[in-house]
């Protein structure tokens, strides 16, 4: 499998490709021949078996073959931004597509896969903590070297989680609303916002909105 953002693609031989995307509700399970599935059968929507193990996507919403020049012409694929997890990730071209983005709150942009791809919600409210960004100032009232912390920040807590590192009895904001903040005590707060209404975890006293 190789990831591009939230996509992942899988390579067959003679040129057939697998593209998969799992939004908010589907998973890929690594399984041995003749181990028991973790999930239901109905919910099985693609499986790929080799001699050493069964890959099974569940609850997959988006699945299609794809030859070589399908692949290249695939519209999602064609216009994602830097992969925030990609070996050779573009920070400046990511700063640039961000930049592009102007007018709108930078949680928002954070989360948009043609600006950056792969940071996901958990990664946007822990970034934006760690950067003691407001999630609700637009992009243009932000410096480089702001957009430049958040992009760096999500990466390294994304390479520590890839890496296996046990990260969710150490999240700072994210699914903590009304927990004291971890540098000042002051409850976290939590809204609502975006056009997929994912919800955003902050301090409002490390993150002022004029800081």
């Amino acid at each position: 499998m190789v990831p591009h953002g939230k996509h992942l693609i899988i390579d067959f031989s003679g040129g057939l490709h697998l593209r998969t995307h799992m939004r908010m509700s589907g998973s890929w399970h690594i399984y041995r021949p003749g181990e028991r599935w973790k999930r239901p059968r109905a919910d099985m929507g693609v499986v790929v078996a080799t001699d050493q193990c069964v890959a099974v996507a569940f609850n997959v919403p988006v699945a299609e073959f794809l030859d070589d020049r399908a692949l290249l012409r695939q519209h999602d694929l064609r216009h994602i931004g830097p992969d925030i997890l990609g070996e050779t990730f573009d920070v400046d071209e990511a700063l640039r597509r961000v930049r592009a983005r102007s007018g709108t709150p930078i949680a928002e942009v954070l989360l948009n896969q043609r600006a950056v791809t792969g940071i996901g919600n958990i990664w946007k409210s822990e970034s934006l903590f760690a950067c003691r960004v407001n999630p609700f100032r637009a992009v243009a009232s932000l410096n480089d070297e702001q957009i430049a912390c958040l992009l760096t920040n999500a990466r390294k807590l994304l390479m520590m989680r890839s890496a296996g590192a046990e990260t969710r009895n150490h999240f700072n904001v994210y699914d903590r609303a009304g927990q004291p903040c971890r540098r000042c005590r002051t409850p976290i707060a939590s809204k609502k916002e975006g056009l997929d209404t994912r919800v955003t975890f902050w301090c409002e006293r490390c993150q002022e909105i004029g800081d």
